[in-house]
């Protein structure tokens, strides 16, 4: 039986722009999480260092669609080049603000600059429907980035604090800043495999967001992203409750794990189910898994409730951008992607908040209701969307978008 990883791997390019895109997408877990490190170790506020990292990365989840439909009209290169030529610079500014104490309105000037850096899921997403549109490629690559995000989460975040508690508070920022620029330039130099710039035609005049398909799969996702940000919030809270505060990095790397085993297994095996159904199914899967740790009594047992809660992550991923591919035109599907990931993003910086406070107001174990809620919404969204999400049958040779729009 062959391999379907050694597959997606096998055209001219393909290796070079993954790992590229890899490197890359680290500061996406980075730098968030090293603003806090090196502002709370300088400035001594936690409240400061996490309002500049919630603009940094609010800003960049309302910015990104924007340089993503750049991208789709301009390409890959003439976009990306001035975006994270900006972005380097204000982590540049927000590195030596922070270093020489200037006032506090420079750091948040510094962070919205910093937002313009552009989605690197969704651009490494593009070249892989480049190499595999209508073909089964196309699913074990997207199980293949999907996975890859849960490492860039697993290693990045860690990565991050441990630098900046080795050697100085801002190491963890600067080591997200040259990554960022050496990913970046390796990627765009791999220009054999970025996407053509399509012409945009009367279905993809306007933006993805228009598109019924975009909107659904947006919102659920926004909720997607509140059960596994609440989750670690409530991991965070329940293991200092048990009096092992320490736990709490290991129990959340479990539950990274448990997604990206089962991404694996789904990119191997191809499920042949439609994608909307799919989707559903993992999303059921999510909202059971979500009450499992509200049973958990000690730390050993959180760590396996909370593995089993997360094994859906990845196949949510997976079907949701696949989903994507097939109903957004191709002058779109940058733009299309991003805001999935958009979605993501803010619903795990609003999920963290109502977390936060349901455990102040009502104890520990109670942060992991906000997860059983947020995934009862989201699969309740799928659900109803069904048949929004359904695509014609089609040969896997040539299966053109069906672009349901809103009305």
């Amino acid at each position: 039986m062959q391999n379907p990883y050694a597959e997606i791997f096998r055209p001219p390019g393909a290796k070079g722009f993954a790992l590229a895109g890899f490197v890359a997408r680290l500061p996406i877990a980075m730098a968030p999480i090293g603003i806090v490190a090196m502002l709370s170790q300088t400035r001594g506020e936690y409240w400061l260092a996490g309002a500049v990292s919630a603009t940094f990365a609010l800003g960049n989840a309302f910015v990104s669609p924007q340089t993503s439909r750049l991208v789709d009209r301009l390409g890959q290169t003439r976009v990306a080049v001035p975006a994270n030529l900006i972005t380097v610079i204000a982590f540049a500014v927000l590195i030596v603000a922070t270093n020489q104490d200037w006032p506090a309105w420079t750091l948040f000037v510094a962070a919205l600059g910093a937002a313009v850096m552009p989605s690197m899921p969704a651009m490494v997403r593009a070249r892989w429907t480049e190499l595999f549109r209508g073909r089964p490629q196309m699913n074990t690559a997207f199980a293949f980035e999907s996975v890859a995000d849960e490492l860039v989460y697993i290693v990045g975040a860690s990565l991050s604090v441990g630098l900046s508690a080795a050697l100085f508070p801002e190491a963890g920022v600067l080591a997200s800043t040259l990554f960022l620029a050496i990913g970046w330039t390796a990627f765009i130099l791999q220009r054999s495999t970025e996407p053509k710039v399509r012409p945009v035609g009367r279905s993809s005049a306007g933006s993805a967001i228009s598109l019924r398909p975009v909107q659904i799969i947006t919102f659920a996702m926004a909720f997607v992203g509140a059960t596994f940000a609440t989750t670690e919030v409530g991991t965070i809270a329940l293991t200092k409750a048990f009096g092992q505060p320490g736990a709490a990095s290991l129990v959340i790397g479990v539950y990274a794990l448990g997604s990206f085993l089962l991404g694996i297994v789904v990119g191997a095996l191809n499920p042949k189910a439609p994608l909307q159904r799919q989707l559903a199914i993992a999303l059921a899967v999510l909202a059971l898994g979500a009450l499992l740790p509200l049973t958990a009594g000690s730390v050993p047992l959180l760590a396996l409730t909370v593995f089993l809660s997360g094994v859906a992550i990845s196949p949510t991923f997976i079907t949701a951008f696949g989903l994507i591919e097939r109903h957004v035109p191709e002058a779109l599907l940058t733009e299309g992607i991003t805001w999935v990931t958009t979605g993501i993003g803010i619903g795990m910086a609003l999920g963290a908040f109502v977390a936060g406070a349901v455990v102040d107001a009502f104890g520990a174990q109670s942060g992991f209701w906000v997860s059983v809620a947020s995934g009862a919404m989201a699969l309740a969204t799928v659900l109803l969307g069904q048949r929004s999400l359904a695509m014609r049958e089609c040969d896997l040779d040539g299966c053109e978008a069906t672009v349901i729009p809103a009305e």
